[in-house]
């Protein structure tokens, strides 16, 4: 690497605090927009209209920063607004001609991106629609996937694996009579890139194997916990319900349909990194042109699964940066109470609720002690999200 690329990486880092400012920038504002959509979830509300709004809000908080910089900064969303309800594992996210209403009672998972310069954080958050505490396997589930993305905080840290995150995470979910999801990904962040090559798988098995790889400072990563009541092996069952594309800059296949060109050549002016939704696009040219794009490998779709009816399914997502004083959460959302039917005896998930994520200053000259980290457990009985 020449020392200019080298200055280009360093000043696209973590280490460049213009870049932290943009991350955080990018988390307050999907931070707001959540609780935006949040407020609309109400039993007879559209789906549609709610991911509209929630898509809506990104736009309009971020078309007024960076108004006056000398160069063109691109903002905006960095994932479309999905609201995944009760079996459905996630990316539900329906065209504009979708009826579909929430119900009372209805388990929400809402997901969501933002960024800024193409500096990405992303939430997911897991609510049921109700009035008071919510207990039994609805509880279960959520307190599954929020118990194991506290454990992935503190394990997602320089010097540890993305391996120990993969057992940790699925030992937390049998605590809770639950499973971890399979297919579910954690990625690395970097500029303009949502899906780095540093991944944490959330069960590995033979058919889903990667590279293990340590995490290191100054690193951002994105950390995505699907639990399940059911099986952990969600199926596809309607493809025509993917509406979330990704542009793959590496193929250059020439398209044969007029319909396919125009719609890739909107892609790329529009949605050149970040993944978007159909709704975006002129909706008649984009159910003829997307096929095509998506079988020659130009679009990577996020599909729509499901667990099997009558299981939930909880997510949480959120956004961490590996900063030297420690772990820095960027983007979270309170959860409502929870009464779960079980407890953590586990000494070791105990342990690692234990863990610290900030470091204590270093001690001055001619005191004892070197560094340590500051202790900011999470007690194993408490539901509440940091």
């Amino acid at each position: 690497m020449s020392s200019d690329d080298e200055r280009d990486e360093k000043e696209l880092s973590l280490t460049s605090p213009e870049v932290v400012t943009k991350y955080k920038g990018a988390a307050e504002i999907v931070n707001k927009a959540l609780q935006v959509v949040l407020a609309e979830c109400k039993p007879k509300a559209k789906i549609v209209d709610i991911c509209e709004k929630g898509d809506a809000f990104i736009k309009e908080q971020t078309a007024s920063m960076y108004k006056n910089a000398k160069k063109k900064i691109e903002r905006g969303v960095a994932f479309p607004t999905c609201i995944s309800v009760n079996n459905t594992v996630g990316h539900f996210s329906p065209l504009a001609s979708d009826e579909t209403v929430l119900e009372d009672g209805d388990m929400v998972k809402i997901d969501m991106g933002c960024h800024i310069d193409g500096f990405i954080a992303l939430v997911g958050h897991t609510h049921v629609l109700q009035d008071g505490p919510v207990s039994g396997r609805k509880a279960d589930v959520i307190t599954a996937a929020n118990t194991a993305a506290e454990v992935a905080l503190r394990l997602v840290r320089p010097g540890k694996k993305n391996t120990d995150v993969t057992e940790a995470i699925q030992k937390v979910a049998a605590a809770y009579d639950c499973k971890i999801v399979e297919g579910v990904l954690s990625h690395q962040m970097k500029q303009h890139v949502i899906d780095g090559n540093k991944v944490v798988l959330s069960v590995a098995s033979p058919e889903a194997t990667v590279e293990e790889v340590e995490f290191e400072e100054n690193e951002v990563y994105a950390i995505d916990i699907v639990a399940s009541t059911g099986d952990g092996k969600p199926k596809l069952i309607d493809e025509k319900q993917t509406t979330i594309y990704k542009k793959d800059e590496t193929v250059n296949y020439q398209l044969k349909m007029k319909a396919s060109r125009f719609i890739i050549s909107e892609i790329k002016q529009n949605f050149p990194h970040m993944p978007f939704t159909a709704r975006s696009l002129e909706e008649k040219r984009a159910r003829l042109g997307l096929v095509e794009c998506v079988n020659h490998g130009h679009l990577q779709p996020y599909p729509v699964l499901y667990e099997k009816s009558g299981d939930f399914v909880a997510q949480i997502k959120f956004t961490v940066l590996l900063m030297p004083n420690g772990s820095d959460r960027i983007t979270s959302h309170t959860l409502q109470e929870l009464q779960p039917t079980k407890t953590i005896e586990d000494p070791e998930i105990k342990g690692w609720l234990a863990l610290g994520i900030k470091k204590k200053k270093a001690k001055k000259a001619g005191e004892k002690g070197e560094a340590s980290t500051e202790a900011e457990p999470m007690d194993a009985t408490s539901n509440a999200q940091e």
